[in-house]
């Protein structure tokens, strides 16, 4: 993983605990209500969260569009999949979300460059 993104991830694992240890039960149990809806359920979790990016994109909150980049990878969401969520975003929020689009774009490629290459498919 690159650099910005394992940073990216150790922050967010470190603040998370930070907060956890302070035992606020409203904010402990919203975040484990964040972390429930992401789960399948009626909506697979994929589904969830390229809903979870277009809300992101929308409120333009970075962090949350890396965080939902990551998950939407891990759950294999295809590029061309994740383009109609940006176009959606885009339709919803307007030209507003264009920068967020450019780094959402930008974390995409970091993501993609990080992960292995597919196995070579067998030809008879």
């Amino acid at each position: 993983m690159g650099d910005r993104l394992k940073a990216f991830q150790e922050y967010r694992e470190r603040m998370n605990e930070r907060i956890f240890r302070q035992g606020n039960l409203a904010i402990n149990r919203l975040f484990s209500l964040d972390t429930q809806m992401y789960r399948d359920g009626a909506l697979p979790a994929r589904t969830k969260e390229l809903m979870g990016l277009v809300a992101s994109m929308v409120l333009r909150c970075d962090d949350c569009i890396t965080y939902h980049l990551l998950r939407c990878t891990e759950q294999g969401v295809t590029d061309e999949e994740l383009f109609e969520a940006f176009g959606v975003a885009l339709i919803v929020g307007g030209s507003i979300v264009i920068p967020h689009l450019r780094r959402a774009v930008e974390t995409l490629d970091e993501i993609r460059r990080d992960q292995p290459a597919p196995p070579p498919t067998m030809r008879g």
